[in-house]
Parts: C-alpha cells; sequence; structure tokens
C-alpha cells in the first residue's frame, strides 16, 4: 500500500453517513479532504471538524448536484486549496419506485446525481491532472448495477450507467488516472426489524462493517497502479444469488 499523507481527496456526498466514515479513513491514514455536501449544513461542519481534529486540513464545498452549472464549479473550488490526487462518486439518492411510478423529473434527478455529474466532475479532474501526475478515481456502485431489478428503477438504471462509465473512464483516462468502483450490499442497518429482513438473500447472512467499505476504498486509492477498470463487490456474496 501506498500512502496518503498530505495527498487531497474530494469525496461527494461527504457530510454524513458512509461517505463520512470514507473520509475520516482518509483523513487517519494522513489525507486532506475536500467534502463536497448538498443541504447537510450541520453534518458538514461536523464532519470538517471531525477531520481537523485528525491533524489533516478539510474544506467544504456545497453545491447541488442536480444542476450542471453548480456541478462544474466543485472542481475549479476544490483546486483553490490546492492539486487533487483523489475523485470518489460518492453522492447518492435512493427512491424505491418502479418504472411506472418514476416521473422526468425523479429520472433526471437520478441521471444527474448518479451519472451525469460524475462524468462532468470526471472530465474536469482528469483535464486537472494532466497527462504526468499520477491520481485516482473510485466510484460507489450498488450490487444491483449487474442484476438490473424493477423496483428502485432510476436508482438502478442511473448506477448501472455509472459502472458502465467507470470502465470507459478507466480505458480513457490510462494510464496515469486508475478507475474503479466499489459495489456495496447491505450496509447501514436500518432500525426497522422488518427492513433487517433484507439480509436474508445475503451468503454472509449478516450486514457489512463500515470499516469493510472504508478498507476497499483505502485500497484503491493507494494500493496497486496496475488495478484499473474494476468493480469489487462489497456484499457479502448478495450479487452472486
Amino acid at each position: 500500500m501506498g500512502s496518503l499523507e498530505g495527498k487531497t481527496i474530494l469525496i461527494t456526498g461527504a457530510a454524513k453517513r458512509v461517505g463520512r466514515e470514507m473520509a475520516l479513513a482518509i483523513a487517519r491514514q494522513g489525507g486532506n479532504l475536500v467534502i463536497h455536501y448538498n443541504s447537510s449544513d450541520d453534518e458538514a461542519q461536523q464532519t470538517k471538524a471531525d477531520i481537523e481534529a485528525q491533524g489533516v486540513k478539510a474544506h467544504l464545498i456545497k453545491a447541488d448536484l442536480n444542476d450542471h452549472d453548480a456541478t462544474a464549479t466543485i472542481i475549479p473550488q476544490a483546486l483553490e486549496f490546492g492539486p487533487l490526487y483523489g475523485l470518489v462518486h460518492n453522492a447518492s439518492i435512493y427512491a424505491p419506485v418502479t418504472i411506472f411510478e418514476t416521473d422526468l423529473a425523479s429520472w433526471n434527478l437520478h441521471m444527474n446525481v448518479h451519472a451525469t455529474s460524475a462524468f462532468i466532475l470526471s472530465k474536469a479532474f482528469a483535464e486537472a491532472v494532466g497527462k504526468k501526475e499520477h491520481a485516482r478515481i473510485v466510484t460507489m456502485l450498488d450490487w444491483r448495477v449487474l442484476r438490473p431489478i424493477k423496483d428502485h428503477f432510476p436508482y438502478t438504471i442511473s448506477k448501472a450507467t455509472l459502472a458502465a462509465m467507470t470502465e470507459s473512464l478507466a480505458a480513457s483516462f490510462a494510464p496515469n488516472i486508475t478507475v474503479n468502483g466499489i459495489a456495496l450490499g447491505a450496509i447501514l442497518p436500518p432500525t426497522d426489524q422488518e427492513l433487517a429482513k433484507g439480509i436474508k438473500d445475503v451468503p454472509a447472512n449478516r450486514w457489512a462493517r463500515l470499516e469493510e467499505v472504508t478498507e476497499t476504498l483505502l485500497f484503491l486509492l493507494a494500493g496497486p497502479e496496475f488495478i484499473t477498470g474494476e468493480i469489487i463487490h462489497v456484499d457479502g456474496g448478495r450479487h452472486l444469488v
């Protein structure tokens, strides 16, 4: 494993939940963070404070990924704090709707947050990095992307688009920028016991531990440069059944 010491990583949707945990894991390895968020102001401020308590730097950028113009300002703002080494596409929305319940607004929202923003940010990131510096991009996906199902229709299709983009970007940005994905399964168990039944089809028969997610991210950010275009499933084998 290489070192993240002194390197700056931008994470979208990093104010809370999994994004926050990933940011803190990077901070513990000596990396600096650019924390993107949309509406979670208080959580973003707390995450910033917790990161800085690790002795590294943290900066906040507020932007709506459903707004293309706002999204286009994120990389230029991040570069004001210094050069970027990593970009993690984590921001996500998760609406449990079928195709018949999906209207154009919902479709566009999911595509903008998951796919269009990744296109805008990744292209700007690669242009900023140039052809000489080595850098990393990680996309946060879902086990459903390789096995689309009928529920969560716009979520699943937009994440599948991001998965395809992951492979295309890996080929486009080689050799100096690696692009890999993490396909998550049952993360952050709900308090509702009925929802907790969601692990019944998980071969590992449990929810993931957050450190299993953050360890995978750190591997893709600081591990071998020869790995690119891969999607690692952190889902306890859910995609197999």
